[in-house]
């Protein structure tokens, strides 16, 4: 039976580090600030503000909503970005994507500063996961899945890591994470030929794939790493699942995070993390 990677632990460790640092910063006069744009009433969007207001409440991080009409035209949301980027008693802004299909996603990332991009959504930050520089942050949940790493001291050198998924979210960027602690990756996606074979050779698996329960035992061999990004609704068994069926995995591979429990419950540490470190600049 597989270890079982709980994210509970890893957030604990998290805030117990924000904590001491929150009351550093307000010591000095700073009041670490994060500004939340929600543009719609989208229930998942909802969740996850109430998720990151309540993660940032608990250590002492003030939140600003900033709630906007579904048909809030283009060019009022870029405004209402620009004057966070100008706001200096706000030291993150995090934007619910995605975006209403008449306000252009590239335009209010472009407009976003990257000094503010406490999520990863801007060129500049993501160009800074490529390139190691210290520009902006790594998409929350990609920072979530190193973080589960580090915490559970999975060492990630030499060993082959197997990411599943090739977004911007997390695919792309969490490959060159596992990179830079001298992973050896593989990008496997739609288009990718006998990915089970290849799964089946990996130490290290991140699973996102945006399909409920698709990866099954036969995915995966003895010793293996799991983590699964995924959250989904299987309307079937109507309760919330990560990509791999965990239940098949547990049987073959040696660790794995359980969905909800695991990676969704450190990003949202991960993004008040970030906020006070911009604070600190």
């Amino acid at each position: 039976m597989a270890k079982i990677l709980r994210g509970a632990a890893v957030v604990e460790n998290i805030e117990s580090q924000l904590q001491k640092k929150v009351q550093e910063l307000k010591a000095r006069g700073i009041c670490p600030t994060l500004a939340i744009i929600r543009v719609g009433d989208k229930a998942d969007q909802i969740s996850y503000e109430k998720s990151a207001a309540k993660r940032c409440e608990s250590v002492g991080v003030a939140v600003r909503n900033v709630v906007l009409e579904d048909d809030t035209a283009k060019d009022a949301v870029l405004e209402c970005i620009k004057c966070l980027n100008t706001d200096t008693a706000v030291h993150g802004v995090l934007i619910l994507r995605p975006l209403p299909k008449h306000i252009s996603d590239e335009e209010v990332r472009k407009a976003l500063s990257p000094a503010k991009d406490i999520d990863g959504i801007t060129e500049a930050s993501l160009a800074g996961v490529f390139t190691g520089s210290d520009v902006g942050y790594a998409p929350c949940t990609a920072q979530a899945c190193m973080r589960i790493l580090d915490f559970y001291n999975i060492d990630c050198t030499g060993k082959h890591a197997v990411v599943i998924g090739r977004s911007l979210v997390v695919g792309k960027p969490v490959a060159m994470m596992l990179v830079a602690k001298n992973a050896t990756v593989t990008i496997c996606h739609t288009r990718t030929k006998n990915i089970q074979n290849i799964t089946r050779d990996a130490d290290i698996i991140i699973a996102a794939t945006g399909k409920a329960e698709g990866l099954t035992g036969e995915y995966f061999s003895p010793g293996q790493v799991v983590i699964d990004v995924g959250i989904n609704w299987n309307e079937e068994k109507q309760k919330l699942c990560g990509d791999v069926n965990f239940d098949e995995a547990c049987q073959v591979a040696a660790a794995i995070t359980p969905v909800p429990g695991g990676v969704g419950t450190v990003t949202t540490s991960v993004l008040v993390l970030n906020t006070v470190s911009a604070a600190g600049k």
